[in-house]
């Protein structure tokens, strides 16, 4: 069992509950929250319902950074009414431009040894700084605003050893693509990523913080560095030294697993469509023609990104064929960039600048051809995600970006290198960042919170209520899919649906929309018949975004139970926050016992969960009985059986008051 590791010793001093072994229940206090726009609307909803004057937290921000394209009403209003939040709550505001969250707490707010909880799956950014950032569902984020411990299985702690110096264009998001390779997007289901070792010398704050945002895609509960003189220097350079402490693993610290990772023998690598583990040499797939490059995302957007990337472009121009765009990941970087020239550097070279957002990430903008090729220094490739259906999007570090731009082709950028005559540079901290800090809002002093009206344009709506767990589910099954399935194929993003993130009503329109267009329509009819619906589920299900609309509109439409050989940590507790049963095959073969439409019954259900029995699972189309487990923790089970998480808080505080 893991001990005296920076993981390790986050969690003990913030243990409400549990024991510190991994598996068991624990709880731990929340020092910090972020949402952003996307999530935030409807995790604000939720924290309104829990009837709570003001956050309970040491500090709580909401970020603008997704819905950023305003073509009509709707994201315009939500913006307004994350604003008007944030006033009646005690809660910082980042507008618009100002950058994406992930960057910008890193920058601003994130301080060693505490614990942030983000309504995004790539909240582990911050681990970065030494900081226990773990990426959850907007529920749960609203419910430790309100003042609730954040509830988890104690994870394994695995150390990963960094040695070796890394060769010149090799960078800390090969690191990470390695990592990926070896161990794939479920290898870090119920694990911590502790790096440790020599080669921890070698990057700077933001090159760490690469490494833990993309530790997301490893399913890994979250990522971090120790606090060490880097990180006393990029706290100094941000006006922050005061926020830093010193957070080191013991020099016997132990961990659950050791991965040892030889920085020397590391080369640019690349991860291929459609999964971030999909992971090559960059060499060995050079050739392919390239339309469309872009840097930025939460990734690999930082000043460190740009300005290497813009050396790299100095004196050249983008090739003829390729469209390339650059999004600064914030409104600090882009003040850096502009100061020491790298903005021009993008320009003269004919780049295009997008906004300090999200963007094409999540399909906001800037969606390749059809048919085509775009290379990305983000952190997801899933298919569809960057807009376009039959885009091939590869995932690499800003530098082999920058490679495929110039030759108009996937290439090595050693090699580009070697024939440009491109030296390699080492970027330094700068002695002081500019800030940034204008377009932050604060909170407002107590007495002016009572004035606030909170403002509700006409596409946000309450949240529905939910009733409790029956004792048998009767229903059908409505859907089959495969491994890996993500919480973008559950619930897709893009311009067309995000600005519907606010409204269940409409957005549970567009549910698996692009996997089966019959879902829907189909979930309507078992619910006139007062049915309810079953998913069947392959491995890994409701992988990547932390979107807790994913579980929330398929329980609007009237899913109970989803059947899986095996789930992903966010989605799971999302499912089990809005009521929906997250059941796991006993036996694996037994996905193919069911077809769409057979007739399911689970009958017995509170019974045998409050007694820890199997689940028994009726094909009464087949004959055939299944049993099924489940990952369930004695607090989950009680969510499941309020029927989600609101209805628990509800009672509890209910009970609360009668006492």
């Amino acid at each position: 069992m893991a001990k005296g590791t920076v993981a390790w010793k986050i969690i003990k001093n913030h243990l409400v509950s549990g024991k510190m072994e991994p598996g068991e229940e624990i709880a731990i206090k929340i020092d910090q929250t972020l949402t952003q726009d996307a999530t935030g609307t409807m995790c604000y909803l939720e924290f309104e319902a829990m009837g709570v004057p003001e956050v309970k937290t040491e500090l709580s921000v909401s970020y603008i950074d997704h819905n950023m394209l305003q073509t009509d009403f709707r994201n315009a209003d939500d913006h307004k009414y994350l604003m008007s939040v944030a006033k009646k709550f005690g809660i910082w505001l980042s507008k618009p431009g100002n950058g994406i969250c992930h960057q910008v707490h890193l920058e601003r707010f994130a301080k060693p040894g505490k614990t942030l909880l983000g309504s995004d799956s790539h909240t582990p950014t911050a681990g970065g700084m030494g900081m226990l950032a773990i990426g959850a569902g907007g529920l749960d984020v609203a419910a430790a605003m309100a003042g609730e411990p954040f509830y988890l299985k104690m994870p394994k702690i695995v150390g990963v050893h960094l040695k070796g110096k890394m060769p010149e264009w090799v960078t800390a998001k090969d690191i990470i693509l390695e990592l990926l390779r070896r161990l794939t997007v479920k290898g870090g289901l119920g694990k911590i990523f502790e790096y440790f070792g020599e080669g921890v010398k070698e990057l700077s704050v933001p090159e760490r913080a690469t490494i833990t945002n993309m530790g997301a895609e490893l399913g890994a509960t979250t990522s971090i560095f120790p606090s060490d003189e880097i990180t006393r220097a990029y706290l100094r350079a941000q006006g922050r030294e005061e926020d830093w402490v010193e957070l080191l693993p013991d020099p016997d610290a132990e961990y659950d697993e050791v991965i040892e990772i030889n920085l020397s023998e590391l080369e640019p690598l690349i991860a291929q469509p459609h999964s971030p583990d999909n992971v090559v040499p960059v060499r060995e797939i050079e050739g392919i023609k390239v339309d469309q490059v872009v840097i930025g995302s939460c990734t690999n957007s930082s000043f460190v990104d740009l300005t290497r990337a813009a050396k790299l472009l100095e004196g050249r121009r983008v090739h003829p064929d390729v469209v390339f765009a650059v999004a600064p990941g914030s409104k600090q970087a882009l003040e850096l960039i502009t100061q020491n020239g790298a903005l021009l550097n993008f320009l003269k070279a004919g780049a295009r600048i997008l906004e300090s957002a999200c963007g094409p990430c999540i399909g906001m903008g800037f969606a390749p051809p059809t048919n085509g090729v775009s290379v990305r220094s983000f952190n997801r490739n899933f298919k569809g995600r960057a807009g376009t259906p039959d885009a091939k999007v590869y995932l690499a570090s800003p530098e082999t970006c920058v490679a495929a731009a110039i030759a108009g082709e996937i290439i090595d950028p050693r090699k580009l290198a070697e024939r440009e005559g491109v030296k390699w540079i080492r970027v330094e901290m700068p002695e002081k960042f500019p800030y940034g800090d204008e377009a932050f809002i604060p909170p407002l002093p107590k007495e002016e919170r009572e004035k606030v009206e909170i403002y509700r344009g006409p596409n946000i709506k309450p949240l529905p209520e939910f009733e409790p767990l029956p004792e048998t589910i009767e229903g059908e099954v409505a859907l089959i899919v495969e491994d890996n399935i993500t919480t973008d194929h559950i619930m897709p993003a893009g311009a067309k649906i995000l600005p519907l993130r606010s409204n269940i009503y409409a957005i549970s329109e567009y549910v698996y929309h692009y996997v089966d267009p019959e879902f829907v329509p189909r979930m309507k009819k078992l619910k006139e018949k007062g049915k309810a619906g079953i998913i069947i589920g392959g491995e890994n299900y409701g992988q990547g975004s932390s979107r807790e609309h994913a579980a929330l509109a398929p329980r609007f439409l009237g899913v109970r139970a989803v059947i899986a050989k095996s789930f992903a940590r966010i989605h799971h507790a999302n499912l089990v926050n809005f009521g929906v049963v997250p059941l796991e095959f006993k036996n694996k073969e037994d996905y193919d016992k069911f077809s769409l439409g057979d007739e399911i019954e689970i009958p017995n259900l509170i019974e045998r969960l409050k007694k820890g029995e199997d689940i028994l699972v009726i094909n009464k189309t087949t004959g055939e009985e299944i049993l099924c487990t489940y990952n369930l923790t004695p607090v989950q089970k009680e969510i499941l059986i309020a029927g989600g998480r609101l209805n628990y808080i509800k009672n509890k505080h209910r009970k609360e008051v009668s006492a």
